[in-house]
């Protein structure tokens, strides 16, 4: 999808506990920091449809498992009225940067998910749109 970047994160294994890299200053997609905030999602329940007007959105999965689904409705962009879908866990341990102005949405697959989204803005509410699950067809 025009604009997203899927960018592999380095895990350190170790026998107390992993490191679980997340994003450095100089890594691609980085557009700043406002704030960093986690959101867990039950297994099988969707959160979402959900767009930001100005925030960069930079999303890991350190634990669980969690299908994002991206739609495109950026008239000019070459993906518009276009779907994408990436799954992102432990297994699959990657970051996916998110310009302005894609639709999300998101599901638990594992009994216990977390993600974290280091955003290049603080989260105010008027900068953020969310419509109802049903307005966009999707297939979960």
């Amino acid at each position: 999808m025009d604009g997203l970047i899927i960018t592999p994160l380095k895990q350190i294994h170790h026998p107390k506990g992993d490191v679980l890299h997340g994003m450095k200053a100089s890594d691609q997609g980085y557009a700043g920091f406002g704030e960093a905030y986690f959101s867990t999602v039950n297994k099988g329940q969707v959160k979402g449809w959900k767009k930001h007007t100005k925030m960069t959105m930079n999303i890991v999965v350190p634990m669980g498992a969690v299908k994002l689904v991206f739609f495109d409705k950026r008239e000019k962009a070459s993906s518009f009225d276009s779907f994408y879908t990436v799954t992102l866990s432990t297994d699959n341990y990657m970051r996916v940067t998110i310009p302005p102005n894609i639709w999300v949405a998101f599901q638990g697959q594992a009994e216990h998910n977390l993600l974290l989204n280091l955003a290049s803005i603080e989260h105010t509410p008027d900068e953020a749109e969310s419509i109802d699950l049903e307005s966009i067809h999707y297939d979960w």
